[in-house]
């Protein structure tokens, strides 16, 4: 085709088409990554008002696991080896130097923490939570969200120690249309004890205090790992932290 066409004519037919394709690749990243992550923001805050830890650590996963990604080709940085871990990510993302994620201590933390447990959705593991957590995650996902995003404003917006976080809106972001929206059904689960999304900022919170957890039965009967897994798939780290469990409570009872 460009051979029957001028060269300038074609170069520029070259330049549109690229144009188009990263246009549509931004519009991918956006849809498919940071709307989908917000709807798992929304359901792991219903998870987590319900008491449901397991799928609230779960849906937690997912919305950092989405963001990132969203980073990831928003900023033309090759993952298709990144599946849910969320730590691989984040290197990728320090490693390629195209863009600096300025995150808190406190979120890398709950991120550290989600990326232990939040990828374990079958209680292969023993998970946790804390009645404070729901803030940690309401953070996390404000600091990352900046990033989501080819507006440069949103991600020189920064918390400030004993103020309240500032209001980001996104431009066509669906939180923002969500919050817009009274009669929204997800805008409820959204706000309620919000202090980093809404349509102003918020002081005082009012969150349960506590802690609950549930044991693996695995981790309550490690032996059992050679009769499960004749059955079911299970992660390779699991496989081996629970054998090295039965082998410890093997030599306990020997002694």
């Amino acid at each position: 085709m460009s051979g029957l066409l001028p060269q300038n004519v074609a170069e520029r037919c070259l330049r549109r088409t690229r144009m188009k394709i990263e246009i549509l690749l931004n519009n991918f990243a956006i849809r498919c990554f940071r709307d989908v992550g917000d709807g798992d923001y929304i359901s792991a805050r219903m998870a987590y008002r319900a008491g449901l830890t397991l799928q609230y650590l779960w849906a937690s996963q997912q919305v950092i696991e989405k963001y990132l990604k969203c980073i990831l080709l928003l900023n033309r940085i090759p993952a298709v080896d990144i599946k849910h871990d969320l730590e691989a990510a984040l290197t990728k993302i320090a490693n390629a130097g195209k863009i600096a994620l300025d995150l808190t201590s406190p979120t890398k933390k709950f991120i550290d923490y989600i990326d232990t447990y939040g990828r374990f959705r079958y209680l292969e593991t023993s998970p946790y939570s804390f009645g404070s957590d729901i803030v940690k995650l309401d953070r996390t996902v404000w600091e990352l969200r900046r990033f989501c995003t080819l507006d440069e404003g949103p991600r020189q917006i920064r918390l400030s120690d004993g103020l309240p976080a500032p209001i980001i809106r996104i431009e066509g972001g669906r939180l923002e249309k969500i919050v817009d929206a009274p009669k929204d059904p997800a805008r409820e689960p959204l706000l309620w004890q919000n202090g980093f999304f809404g349509k102003r900022t918020r002081r005082w919170l009012r969150v349960r205090g506590g802690f609950t957890a549930t044991n693996s039965p695995l981790f309550l009967n490690p032996h059992l790992l050679d009769e499960v897994v004749k059955y079911v798939f299970l992660p390779k780290e699991i496989k081996t932290a629970y054998r090295a469990a039965a082998k410890e409570k093997l030599y306990d009872g020997e002694n």
